[in-house]
């Protein structure tokens, strides 16, 4: 096959696209078919995800897409999951990663079962929301089957059932050593054997779509294809590198910061340093932390009434820097709620000077960030050994010039920007591969450095006084 053309669902954890992507030699060019939010609902006293909102417009994405589709790929956010009964009938909506159901559990499943255990199984950032916390709180009785978000959709569009491994490798569940669900850990949690599904790879076909769907959509016969379904999986493998001395930072909701590996890093100083091991495509190791990332900027947004971004963005790079800083990773700003006051009350315990605008409030964010982004390269490089030169900071902040222009002085190393629609690439290209249309994974990168378009911000300089503020806020080693 010389061409052919794919559709890419990707869904982030505050909005959700489909995209059609035509792919040729030398060429891959990205059209929006729908582009839709993806907002939580509080039922109860449980946030949940809209699950069937954002199914109703991934149809509608389809429906607007060109006739004959090679095929279709779902990729979204990690962790959170859907469970169907033996009747294959979904369970209750989806509860999000920021409901407080987890509070205090990881802490006692870290207890019974021991740091040493999980992280030598999994190599999985203690975070409270990771799949295995949201089991152990959630209530099982009624589940046959535990379906990822990317799946649940995927056994909605044809009805086969599975798990692609990219995803499952969140859930601290998979061994990540040979890539296969850890049934010590199941039975240490006395958790159902049958509860998790077979594995599949990027590039699986899994299945046609169902009749219903065809005939809703307009695609009879539409193969739908496992691609990297974990968004960060897809991101990182459209990351435009030509060479292998890079870090990334897919950069959203959340900031995915490290680099990609061959092995797994299982050591205790990476278990002590909160590092990850996530699976990437063609077995790659992606070993990152997760740093909080845009939703704090988002969450003061929805605070503020929505004003205009770029606008605050322009006043904010007038306000002098490192003056008003927060650690991004602090448990307080997971939940949503009022950030700007929680930033506040932040900047005055560790004895900085609160905003008293918005735009001092944006810097605090963004000066923030950027530090943390520092401290995760850093790491990164220390613990795997792997030296960086370049740091491709793909995904939506990339097109934030004041925070690529602050993390390229906070690290002190060339920040190349973009392409915005990393993670919908990677979909695209992964189906292109396993169409024939592409080469390997190199190919599939160097069609993205050629084909999009990039910024690169080099260092300004003044890294004493970054290194002074990464103490201020314990950041250094």
């Amino acid at each position: 096959m010389s061409e052919a053309t794919f559709a890419a669902v990707d869904l982030g954890a505050s909005s959700g696209r489909v995209m059609a992507g035509r792919v040729r030699p030398g060429s891959v060019e990205l059209t929006e078919l729908r582009r839709f939010a993806n907002r939580p609902v509080r039922v109860g006293g449980t946030l949940h995800w809209d699950i069937l909102g954002l199914y109703g417009n991934v149809l509608d994405g389809l429906r607007a897409a060109p006739p004959g589709l090679a095929s279709v790929g779902v990729d979204s956010w990690a962790v959170d999951y859907g469970l169907l009964d033996t009747a294959g009938r979904l369970v209750g909506n989806p509860v999000h990663y920021r409901d407080s159901r987890t509070d205090g559990v990881m802490e006692r499943v870290r207890a019974e079962l021991g740091d040493d255990l999980l992280y030598r199984t999994s190599g999985l950032q203690f975070l409270p929301f990771n799949t295995i916390y949201q089991l152990a709180a959630d209530d099982l009785s009624r589940a046959g089957t535990l379906l990822l978000i990317p799946d649940l959709l995927a056994y909605w569009l044809t009805g086969e059932i599975g798990a692609e491994r990219t995803n499952a490798s969140t859930t601290g569940l998979l061994d990540v050593r040979d890539g296969t669900w850890s049934r010590g850990l199941l039975a240490k949690l006395d958790l159902p054997a049958g509860l998790l599904p077979p594995l599949r790879d990027p590039g699986q076909v899994i299945g046609t779509v169902r009749a219903d769907v065809a005939a809703e959509t307009g695609h009879a016969g539409l193969r739908v294809a496992a691609v990297g379904s974990h968004d960060t999986a897809s991101a990182v493998a459209a990351v435009p590198a030509t060479t292998g001395r890079f870090a990334y930072i897919s950069c959203g909701t959340w900031s995915l910061v490290g680099v990609e590996l061959d092995a797994p890093v299982l050591t205790e100083a990476s278990r002590e340093a909160n590092f990850t091991n996530e699976g990437g495509i063609d077995g790659k190791v992606r070993y990152l932390r997760n740093v909080m990332g845009l939703w704090l900027l988002q969450e003061c947004l929805r605070s503020w009434g929505d004003p205009d971004l770029p606008a605050l963005l322009a006043e904010a790079a007038h306000v002098p820097g490192l003056r008003r800083l927060i650690d991004p990773d602090d448990p307080e700003f997971l939940p949503p709620g009022d950030m700007p006051a929680r930033i506040a009350a932040h900047c005055r315990r560790r004895g900085f000077p609160e905003p008293a605008t918005r735009a001092e409030t944006v810097r605090c964010v963004l000066d923030s960030l950027a530090l943390a982004h520092r401290a995760a390269l850093r790491e990164a490089s220390r613990l795997s050994g792997r030296e960086i030169d370049v740091v491709h900071l793909v995904g939506g902040g990339s097109r934030n010039d004041l925070l690529c222009r602050l993390t390229a002085d906070a690290a002190g190393l060339p920040v190349v920007a973009g392409p915005v629609e990393a993670t919908a690439l990677g979909n695209v290209l992964a189906q292109a591969r396993a169409h024939g249309v592409i080469g390997g994974l190199a190919e599939s990168r160097a069609l993205v450095a050629a084909t999009q378009p990039l910024r690169r911000w080099e260092p300004s300089g003044g890294e004493s006084a970054w290194t002074a503020a990464a103490a201020r806020l314990g950041l250094e080693p």
